[in-house]
């Protein structure tokens, strides 16, 4: 009985959200189609009529995400290599600048009629 109220639920679901009108309506669609104009692959032509992308652009997709993938982590790469360069860069200037001071402030402690 569990399982029943489960489906039941669900099938609701679908259809208070608009799917089982749009799989209908899609299925309507390409069984309207007459024999010569059937798509050859009906995955597609629902695919197609549901606003999704064909598996031809799904291939393109997926290979640009790879690529994009691919360019992140050598950016990423990058960004770190410069922040490490940033951090030693100030590390040494504080370094300079600490000699600098210790380098000007006379050793006797006076400083000079100050």
């Amino acid at each position: 009985m569990e399982k029943e109220a489960k489906k039941e639920a669900f099938r609701k679901y679908l259809e208070s959200t608009g799917v089982l009108d749009a799989l209908t309506k899609v299925l309507v669609a390409l069984y309207e189609q007459n024999d010569k104009e059937k798509p050859s692959s009906a995955v597609e032509f629902v695919q197609q009529k549901l606003g999704g992308p064909t598996i031809c652009e799904y291939e393109k997709l997926k290979a640009e995400i790879s690529d994009l993938q691919i360019k992140y982590n050598e950016l990423s790469v990058t960004h770190q290599k410069t922040c490490k360069e940033l951090e030693e860069l100030r590390c040494s200037k504080s370094e300079v600048r600490k000699e600098t001071f210790d380098r000007d402030i006379p050793k006797d402690g006076s400083w000079g009629g100050i």
